[in-house]
């Protein structure tokens, strides 16, 4: 499993000769620091067939976020469970601890600073912590360092932070007040000792691959213990929402740099993404382009990973988090055939 067979998708894609060696040499160094391997991840309560994910997402701030940022408005948070105060918070992680949820994604609309009210939930978290055995990770925004430092007190194991490569990307689509806000955080986040996972809004840019290969510099300059890129999806109500996001090859090519430039970092086509024929072709040169893991898969994705010889394994989470057997689950794959 030295090289990948190069014809299956160059009639599709019409690649050029430039990209399928580009996508070759990430192949080789996924194998070569990571085997043949790839985990499938159900995030969320999505269901898929007979299984769901056990990973709920819950918003500290229901639908409001004041920062408005140019891809979302908000649009993200409604269809998430939102809480009021620190009382609900615990109750409803109680609960899903009962029903058997391996962990929750806390997260929330930012402030115009492009913070979180950590400071009114810190306490509630180490609770949840203390007295569930729930994984906790969550989308942070751009926390300062003392929010950081509550955080990492209060037992958050993971934090989710967008980051983008400029700072005009910073003050137009997030409306930011430039890209040191980003890195002021992540500097919080490295000397707080909670584990980093950046994500990567392909697209941001108004469907642009703009400075997304920036960015990818900046992540390793801070050490991420995974990596997260996810594809922009228009949404109705915001100014993206008629906008095209990047092609399947563009996406190949920012998941094979990210291998080449950080070859042992687990790297992650993430779930948010187009569901369509497009979308199905990210899949299949993600895997071909060196990712080894994936949120909320499709046939094709499963299909490439059977015919490039990966071992395939599943988990109900987000693809944030490292494979245990605890959270994992058998999937019957043989109807795709």
């Amino acid at each position: 499993m030295s090289s990948i067979r190069k014809e299956k998708l160059n009639p599709e894609l019409n690649l050029s000769p430039e990209d399928l060696e580009l996508f070759d040499a990430a192949w080789k160094i996924a194998r070569e620091y990571h085997g043949e391997i790839f985990t499938f991840y159900l995030p969320g309560m999505v269901r898929y067939g007979k299984v769901r994910g056990r990973y709920p997402a819950i918003s500290i701030t229901g639908d409001r976020c004041e920062l408005q940022c140019e891809h979302c408005r908000g649009k993200l948070l409604e269809p998430m469970i939102h809480i009021r105060n620190r009382e609900e918070l615990i109750n409803i992680a109680q609960r899903f601890a009962r029903q058997g949820a391996h962990g929750i994604l806390l997260t929330g609309g930012s402030d115009s600073n492009g913070m979180l009210p950590w400071n009114d939930y810190w306490d509630a978290i180490k609770t949840i912590k203390e007295k569930t055995s729930l994984f906790l990770s969550a989308h942070t925004g751009f926390p300062d360092y003392e929010s950081c430092i509550l955080l990492k007190k209060a037992g958050l194991s993971q934090a989710l932070v967008d980051v983008m490569g400029d700072d005009i990307t910073a003050k137009k689509i997030y409306h930011l007040h430039g890209l040191n806000r980003l890195t002021d955080s992540l500097e919080a986040i490295r000397q707080s000792g909670i584990a980093f996972v950046p994500h990567i809004v392909a697209g941001l840019y108004y469907g642009k691959i703009k400075a997304e290969f920036d960015a990818l510099e900046i992540i390793r300059r801070y050490k991420p213990a995974a990596l997260v890129i996810v594809v922009l999806t228009p949404l109705k109500g915001t100014p993206m929402a008629e906008v095209s996001p990047p092609s399947p090859v563009e996406i190949g090519r920012l998941i094979a740099k990210a291998r080449l430039l950080m070859p042992e970092i687990p790297i992650s086509l993430g779930c948010e993404r187009p569901r369509n024929r497009e979308g199905w072709l990210m899949e299949r040169l993600a895997i071909r382009a060196g990712a080894t893991r994936m949120g909320v898969w499709s046939e094709e994705a499963i299909r490439e990973a059977v015919s490039l010889g990966l071992k395939m394994r599943f988990q109900a989470t987000c693809c944030s988090l490292e494979f245990t057997q605890e959270y994992s689950f058998s999937y019957d794959y043989a109807p795709y055939f």
